[in-house]
């Protein structure tokens, strides 16, 4: 067995956490590519999976070799796509993943736009606010809002998420207003339940980083529910100003605890790892950026 089948099925499998998907993915059974796997493992003389029933995980070693060889093998694939006319054309499929609240919101016109301007490109949008594997689900790229966890992806900064803390005037009149996030305590919260309660309940003060948690009053995976429910009265929300700009004009929501903000995040189109970004989907990365850019419009006039 050549070198290259056997570091093609070492990456191939770690990209997608499975042998048996890297299998179906790649048109080989499963045990040619454990045999491969373990062949690499003899070569090298070092172990580069620990395998159990449940997951496999990178040792050390497999680690190291898979950021190397993980970019080597996207460049020689890269270097067989050159000489491809689809390569260059801005035609075919873009599977994409974005949040759910953004996506209604802001994703409609651009992509509307985007391929009214290219018409040979079709787009199937997943709309959710569940973290997706790209790889496994076969997605080109995934909008993200925060913190990058997973280092394995290419991520492109898109612009820039400020957030801000709000409740209804109903809710103050009948609980008060916290003057400083250490009152948040003794408050009815509303939580987004895809992130950290720590993260979600930062706030920033003279350099330093506040931590305060209210009571948990409602717990939801979608920023729209929060919104109402903060709207009929619930409790105090903590939320990007996209999602609540249209409230907060209208009066139905106030913004509290101004002088203590939480830190800004960034908005990101990731990409697969170990996968070439087709001209069609960097092109449309662009023209996000060029459309939301670092200070996006639902933001002005807000800060």
């Amino acid at each position: 067995m050549g070198r290259y089948e056997q570091l093609e099925a070492f990456v191939k499998v770690v990209d997608h956490h499975s042998f048996s998907v890297a299998g179906e993915k790649m048109g080989v059974v499963k045990s040619v590519l454990s045999r491969r796997v373990s062949e690499l493992e003899s070569r090298l003389g070092v172990k580069l999976l620990n395998r159990t029933t449940r997951k496999l995980s990178l040792t050390a070693a497999g680690e190291n070799l898979y950021q190397q060889m993980s970019l080597l093998l996207a460049e020689m694939e890269e270097a067989e796509l050159k000489v491809s006319e689809e390569q260059f054309s801005l035609a075919g499929r873009l599977k994409i993943a974005t949040p759910l609240s953004f996506g209604f919101r802001h994703m409609s016109s651009v992509i509307s736009e985007f391929i009214e301007q290219y018409p040979d490109i079709e787009v199937s949008l997943d709309l959710n606010d569940s973290e997706i594997d790209l790889v496994a689900e076969g997605y080109d790229m995934a909008i993200r809002i925060g913190d990058l966890v997973d280092s394995s992806l290419i991520g492109r900064k898109l612009s820039v998420i400020r957030f801000v803390t709000v409740a209804s005037d109903a809710y103050l009149k009948k609980h008060g207003e916290p003057k400083h996030p250490s009152e948040l305590v003794h408050h009815d919260g509303l939580f987004y339940s895809n992130i950290t309660e720590r993260s979600q309940w930062q706030f920033q003060a003279n350099g330093d980083t506040l931590v305060s948690i209210p009571r948990v009053r409602l717990r939801a995976n979608n920023g729209d529910f929060l919104v109402r429910a903060c709207v009929n009265g619930l409790g105090i929300l903590q939320i990007p100003t996209f999602l609540v700009d249209r409230y907060r004009r209208e009066g139905s929501l106030k913004a509290i605890l101004s002088d203590y903000r939480r830190n800004d995040q960034g908005m990101y189109a990731l990409f697969p790892p170990g996968r070439l970004i087709p001209k069609r989907a960097k092109m449309l990365v662009d023209y996000m950026q060029e459309t939301f850019g670092d200070l996006p419009e639902w933001d002005k006039g807000l800060i």
